[in-house]
């Protein structure tokens, strides 16, 4: 059975009628500037400059998650209606989201990602680091190289597969839901396959229902938005599947069972290969598809969950490989980190370019920009001192962060903490009894009093619940990309998140 990828075209194409129909403008009508943000942090610094010049809307709702969320056709009229559109870039945003954006925004209308330039505004972006330490490959999915039509998606689809079995490559979201992208069970078609924005990467479960070798062939297309589609090349890859004794085929070629890769198409290239980064010089290095074998130990043999919703799986109980997908949820990413707000002086760096596009779009309001971005900056530098100050209580032995994904590398480098990983392992199904003491255990070397989960994220936190009880450490919450009914904006967020880090970790929590 195949679980299909939910798709959002028909939704779009209805709210592109809805769009180009008259009637009012959303918000209210004295605002000079109608603007649409893709996430509620951009909404909020947005409305600290723009104050009551600027009606404000955020496409992902409090509690949504911007690596995830699809747009429905509500939001695709308020980006029709915008003025200018405020996305973050570094590839936050699920492809969906940016994808709309550039299909309905109005001609004209400034598309701004801000991070994207944020060092010409003062603030620092850097490398996004992955690395959970799993005793199996981290294998995730990429598309390399440059495409020339700006909006233009990657589409990689299985075209042939070989082995001893089946193979599923599947999402799975924060809520525990499986999307297949590829299920050679039925035969491979051109539904087996998923697009990808140029340079991004993300992270997928592999499953295997026999051991042994196969070769998976993979060819790319690139997607115009205006559906013209030009070829990207194709090329093959080998799997290794439960041990040398099932895979004496593989035996010539670089076995890779460790660390974090990704399986990658370049549409530039037009070319498939497998990229992973050298420990030890920390060089990123690419290997041909033919050249290497993909290893899925025996040790990585499991069941098919009892849940119904993983039947495509096969039947409950019966052995299955997997590589995992790793983290929580849908997880597009480029080589940079976009998360760049946890560092206090970058949401400066925000706000000084949200301050330049507003005076380009409304000269008339410079003054009054200009004002209120005086005043939220002050704002901005107090707020950087308290949190520095509150997290400077914690001691230097407990400056260990464990979360549930990979949001908070800004605020450690920033603050003097240490990311020392995430919280779940594998969010396909429940833990098996090895993985829950393998949590355990990285708890007691880590030897951290408490773990954080993102209040969206609290749908799976029953196992964080439980093992944090019996190891006697805390479970906390910590803000990452949206806000939800407690807290609704920047500050409240960098606050809380520096007091639960404080009082979590053994330090003072602030004051004020």
């Amino acid at each position: 059975m195949r679980t299909a990828p939910r798709r959002t075209a028909l939704a779009l194409a209805g709210a592109l009628l809805l769009a180009s129909c008259s009637g009012p403008r959303p918000g209210t009508s004295d605002a000079v500037l109608t603007v649409s943000t893709t996430t509620a942090i951009i909404a909020d610094l947005v409305r600290q400059v723009g104050g009551e010049r600027v009606d404000v809307t955020s496409i992902v709702p409090h509690h949504g998650d911007p690596h995830s969320y699809e747009p429905s056709p509500s939001d695709t009229a308020k980006v029709a209606h915008a003025d200018l559109v405020f996305s973050n870039g570094l590839l936050l945003e699920e492809p969906g989201i940016t994808k709309m954006i550039h299909n309905n925004a109005r001609k004209g209308a400034p598309k701004i990602e801000i991070a994207a330039k944020l060092e010409q505004f003062g603030g620092t972006v850097m490398k996004l680091e992955e690395d959970l330490g799993l005793d199996v490959l981290w294998l995730g999915w990429a598309v390399e190289g440059e495409v020339a039509d700006e909006g233009a998606h990657v589409r990689t689809t299985a075209v042939k597969l070989t082995g001893p079995g089946d193979l599923h490559v599947y999402l799975t979201d924060t809520l525990g839901n499986p999307t297949s992208y590829i299920d050679s069970t039925d035969g491979l078609d051109a539904k087996d396959s998923f697009t990808l924005p140029p340079e991004a990467h993300t992270h997928v479960n592999w499953v295997f229902t026999e051991p042994g070798t196969y070769e998976l062939t993979l060819r790319g297309r690139v997607e115009a938005l205006d559906g013209t589609t030009t070829g990207a090349g194709q090329g093959t890859v080998t799997f290794t599947v439960g041990g040398a004794a099932h895979n004496r085929a593989a035996q010539d070629h670089k076995t890779l069972d460790g660390g974090h890769a990704d399986l990658t198409l370049n549409a530039q290239q037009k070319s498939v290969y497998v990229r992973t980064d050298d420990k030890a010089t920390g060089e990123r290095v690419r290997m041909p598809g033919t050249a290497v074998a993909l290893n899925v130990p025996d040790r990585a043999k499991q069941k098919v969950p009892k849940e119904p919703q993983y039947r495509f799986l096969g039947i409950a109980g019966e052995d299955i490989w997997v590589l995992p997908q790793a983290v929580i949820g849908k997880h597009v990413h480029g080589d940079m980190d976009p998360h760049a707000w946890g560092d206090v002086s970058n949401a400066e760096a925000y706000v000084r370019r949200i301050q330049a596009e507003l005076i380009k779009a409304d000269p008339a309001g410079k003054a009054f920009y200009e004002h209120n971005t005086k005043a939220y900056l002050s704002t901005l530098a107090d707020l950087h001192k308290s949190v520095a100050a509150t997290l400077a209580t914690v001691p230097a032995a407990n400056r260990k962060l464990i979360t549930t994904h990979d949001a908070f590398g800004y605020l450690a480098k920033a603050y003097g903490m240490e990311v020392a990983g995430f919280v779940v392992p594998v969010p396909s199904q429940e833990p098996s009894a090895a993985e829950v003491e393998k949590l355990r255990r990285t708890i007691r070397e880590k030897k951290v009093p408490a773990v954080f989960l993102e209040p969206n994220l609290a749908a799976r936190a029953d196992i964080l619940r439980r093992v944090a009880q019996d190891e006697g450490v805390g479970l906390c919450t910590i803000y990452g990309d949206s806000f939800d009914d407690k807290v609704h904006d920047y500050v409240g967020m960098m606050r809380h998140n520096a007091d639960e880090l404080a009082r979590c970790l053994g330090g003072k929590g602030s004051t004020t």
